[in-house]
């Protein structure tokens, strides 16, 4: 930009990601460098597709101005992704403290004697940013999640999760959840059951322990009635001898 300009135009170049059936927008800055009020009209070869706001007004001296410009939505692909639409800045020094009322289309026009300056914008098309990949959280693949049982037969909540969320990732919610509760359903009764064995041993092994000291009890017993029985006979035997 040369220093006698009357605005200068920050992008250059109106760029417009361009996605199918969507209205797009990009903004152009309008900087008044001079001491003079700067009135501004904007056209463009394509008035149909876009829509300029504001198309005209006024930009004080030192100041700046925001233009909004706006694709309406298309709805075919441009071949090679090229856009041959152009833009025309127009701009004027106008009477101090001229706002919008006072511009009119007379005010721009070259053959009336008018000073209007000239600055041509080009239009292209860009790709759309692309979104942040998913990041899966979780074991590996092909992995899951150990599974431990706790002592009254039930899955504790953070493993119940971890099993929910093992069957879940990769395929379809409904069918994923019915298969973690089986399985959630069948480690519990598997518990169950091992619980319930381990009861039933440990009531054995106290009726064993209980039937063998009975047992050992009952030896010096015996031992006592036969040592009875052998002092009664040799008494008698000495009594008789």
């Amino acid at each position: 930009m040369s220093t006698d300009e009357l605005l200068s135009i920050e992008p250059q170049e109106l760029q417009f990601p361009f996605e199918l059936r969507k209205q797009i927008s990009c903004s152009l800055r309008l900087l008044n460098k001079s001491d003079y009020y700067v009135a501004f009209k904007i056209k463009t070869t394509n008035p149909k597709k876009y829509c300029v706001r504001p198309n005209t007004g006024v930009v004080l001296p030192r100041s700046t101005c925001d233009v909004i410009v706006t694709m309406q939505a298309q709805k075919e692909m441009p071949p090679d992704m090229q856009c041959k639409d152009k833009f025309l800045l127009l701009s004027v020094i106008t009477s101090p403290g001229a706002t919008l009322k006072d511009i009119t289309p007379e005010m721009f026009n070259k053959e009336a004697g008018h000073e209007v300056e000239e600055c041509k914008l080009r239009v292209a098309y860009v790709a759309p940013p692309r979104p942040p990949s998913p990041v899966h959280e979780g074991s590996e693949e092909g992995s899951s999640p150990r599974v431990s049982v706790s002592d009254n037969g039930n899955l504790s909540s953070s493993e119940q999760t971890a099993v929910s969320r093992s069957y879940v990732q990769g395929s379809e919610p409904e069918e994923n959840s019915a298969e973690a509760r089986a399985l959630i359903s069948k480690l519990t009764e598997e518990r169950n059951s091992a619980i319930q064995e381990k009861k039933q041993l440990q009531q054995e092994l106290e009726l064993l322990r209980h039937h063998s000291s009975k047992s050992r009890g009952g030896i010096p017993f015996m031992y006592i009635i036969l040592v009875g029985l052998v002092g009664i006979i040799l008494g008698y035997l000495m009594k008789r001898t």
